[in-house]
């Protein structure tokens, strides 16, 4: 790892890795970064600087930081690993099942999609329940109603479950192939991307569903904002932002943000300003009023970051630091001005 630079006016800090970074976890004191061949680095928030480094043989495809910053779990191609900050013992299990997702419910139980069932473990890797088996690879897992039902996708449908039940208590049927998920904060709406270059909406109260289509390249981000109004997709070279106050985005148009040729990361600001920060394979990091404008609004970036190489995956570190990832190995905390600017 090299040392700490200081690039501009905006950068808190910036570091490199010795490897291509495929995701980000921020959380309390700390910063995980996961590189594509298996080291996850463990970072000072403050500064930078590497604080642990472990290891999940056979790459890595997810990590996430526990809301406590007290343990990790970091997924991969053959398995995952759980990380306890105490000790520093890692705990590796290598099934041989493809683990896209990490997700924790709180500081006592994390979620990890694991081939074709999703795994709630506790902090030390033990096993508090398992969902049945799907139907293919599980593909994305998410929490919902605070931590108390568990919604997992594979293809042909996303399936929810409550604790300890391995069978459904509600399944949403789809015919096709999700590759993201998204529930709003409310719980009123779970929202799929999908290969077939489209986004299902299910309202969870009674079923009714709802299908965006016409995108020219798969969906596989998606992202509510914390008011749970707000949700961001990709699968075009602008960002589709749709609104979901009142009834939905039944028979409206969304705002489409325009600055990248290809979208590679998304992530919304914390709380309820509608800011939005984007990256792209261009390398630049787009910052957005997101939600102003009206519907079918064509709208700019409040403010463009140049970081370098292509963007991989953007984390924010509160609502004031905001810490990019770049293939060439830079990972940089950009600090920005108070929650209601940009």
């Amino acid at each position: 790892m090299s040392g700490i630079t200081s690039a501009d006016l905006d950068t808190a800090w910036d570091v490199a890795v010795d490897d291509a970074p495929v995701a980000l976890s921020a959380q309390g004191d700390l910063v995980a970064v996961a590189g594509a061949e298996g080291t996850v680095w463990v970072l000072d928030i403050a500064t930078g600087a590497t604080t642990r480094a472990l290891d999940l043989p056979g790459g890595l495809l997810d990590v996430a930081l526990a809301p406590d910053a007290r343990h990790l779990a970091a997924t991969g191609p053959f398995g995952y690993a759980l990380w306890r900050r105490d000790d520093g013992l890692t705990t590796v299990s290598q099934t041989g099942a493809w683990s896209s997702r990490a997700i924790w419910a709180d500081e006592g139980r994390v979620a990890i999609a694991s081939g074709r069932r999703a795994l709630v473990l506790d902090p030390d890797g033990g096993e508090l329940w398992s969902t049945e088996t799907a139907a293919s690879t599980v593909t994305d897992v998410a929490w919902m109603r605070n931590g108390r039902r568990l919604a997992v996708a594979a293809y042909g449908a996303v399936c929810c479950y409550e604790r300890h039940s391995r069978t459904p208590v509600v399944t949403y049927p789809y015919v096709g192939s999700h590759l993201a998920l998204a529930i709003s904060s409310t719980g009123r709406w779970i929202c799929s991307g999908n290969q077939d270059a489209s986004i299902h909406i299910w309202r969870t109260r009674d079923g009714s569903e709802l299908t965006m289509s016409g995108y020219p390249e798969k969906v596989s981000r998606l992202a509510f904002d914390d008011t749970g109004t707000w949700l961001a997709a990709d699968g075009a070279p602008d960002v589709t932002v749709w609104d979901f106050s009142g009834k939905g985005p039944a028979g409206t148009a969304p705002r489409s943000l325009s600055a990248h040729e290809t979208i590679t990361a998304l992530t919304w600001r914390p709380g309820s300003a509608g800011h939005l920060a984007s990256g792209g394979e261009d390398g630049t990091i787009a910052l957005w009023h997101a939600t102003s404008g009206l519907p079918q609004a064509r709208l700019s970036p409040a403010r463009t970051l140049d970081g370098g190489g292509a963007v991989t995956a953007l984390a924010w570190a509160g609502p004031d630091l905001l810490i990019a990832a770049h293939r060439d190995g830079r990972v940089r905390a950009h600090r920005l001005p108070q929650r209601t600017r940009l």
